[in-house]
């Protein structure tokens, strides 16, 4: 049987995409086909172990007209959900492909201001589903009025649960969940440089700050990812890196959480933490081969995780 996974996402978003052919100020900019994604950290996760043939609990916070937009959109993919009302609208991202030079342009709202009795009513919901021996994914940025130790809230309800957290954040969230010990942890080379106050810009500094949170009792696993130059993933059973596959790469939105959505749904269904690693970069990796703000595709991730499997024989 899988174990439960339920994800939670503070600061839930619209995903808009579209394309110009040139980004030009004080110009309007014609532009082409436009897409709609219900997005944010933990929705995408959520989304992705859908699309890879597992089920996981999206908890999430929707407000105005755009989180009734979201809400459509999300449950139109047949997702598990339960919304977390509040008084502000769901924020809206931009992603924007600029066709003549093939850059690509993010801008990420800040999101609407929670206040505490939201914000505790997200913690008082997350509790009701915490599912023992399962994983909690709290995923994605704090929207301002939540606390910096918000995802520490979440972990120290989680081990009461005797559930496995998994975090993906960044700055003072990222280093209060560290504080106070996760399962899993998956932060970027940047944040993890941010985290510690040094530069990892070699393979030994990369190897060594991962296993450095885990030596620290920080998180049991230390996932960094690194783009095109691939991943690592500490443990106490030691380090293993991974080299992405060759692929096209479209589009890297959402990479991160795909990443993260195959090797928690491997970890779920009984998988070993090699296999689940191989999964999420291959995962990531199927996501990159998309265009704009698409997730990735069952079929890409299952042909490259056998590929990456061979490989490692």
């Amino acid at each position: 049987m899988m174990r439960p996974i339920v994800t939670l996402t503070m600061n839930s978003a619209l995903d808009v995409s579209t394309s110009t052919e040139k980004v030009v100020s004080e110009h309007k900019m014609r532009c082409g086909t436009t897409r709609i994604d219900p997005g944010g950290g933990g929705v995408n996760v959520a989304r992705v172990v859908r699309r890879l043939g597992g089920q996981a609990l999206a908890i999430y916070t929707a407000g105005g007209a755009t989180g009734g937009a979201f809400r459509q959109l999300i449950e139109a993919e047949r997702v598990p959900t339960l919304a977390v009302p509040i008084a502000g609208s769901t924020r809206e991202s931009f992603t924007i492909d600029e066709t003549s030079t093939a850059k690509q342009f993010r801008f990420v709202l800040e999101g609407p201001e929670l206040t505490e009795p939201e914000w505790q009513a997200c913690l008082d919901v997350l509790e009701q589903w915490l599912p023992i021996g399962g994983f909690v994914v709290a995923s994605g940025s704090l929207p301002p009025g939540v606390p910096d130790d918000f995802y520490a809230r979440v972990a120290r309800l989680a081990r009461q649960h005797e559930a496995h957290c998994i975090v993906d954040a960044s700055g003072p969230a990222l280093s209060e969940a560290l504080a106070e010990g996760v399962f899993l942890v998956k932060p970027s080379g940047r944040e993890l440089a941010t985290h510690l106050g040094r530069t990892l810009d070699t393979e030994e500094s990369q190897v060594e700050a991962a296993s450095e949170l885990v030596t620290a009792g920080s998180a049991e696993f230390v996932a960094l990812t690194l783009g095109g130059a691939g991943a690592v993933l500490a443990s106490k059973d030691g380090v293993m890196r991974l080299q992405v596959p060759p692929v096209e790469v479209h589009s890297t939105v959402g990479a991160g959480d795909s990443f993260l959505a195959a090797f928690v749904l491997r970890l779920a269904q009984g998988r070993g933490a090699d296999a689940a690693f191989r999964a999420a970069v291959a995962a990531g990796s199927a996501t990159a081969m998309t265009p704009a703000t698409e997730l990735c595709h069952r079929a890409d991730v299952e042909r490259l995780e056998a590929e990456l499997g061979a490989s490692a024989v």
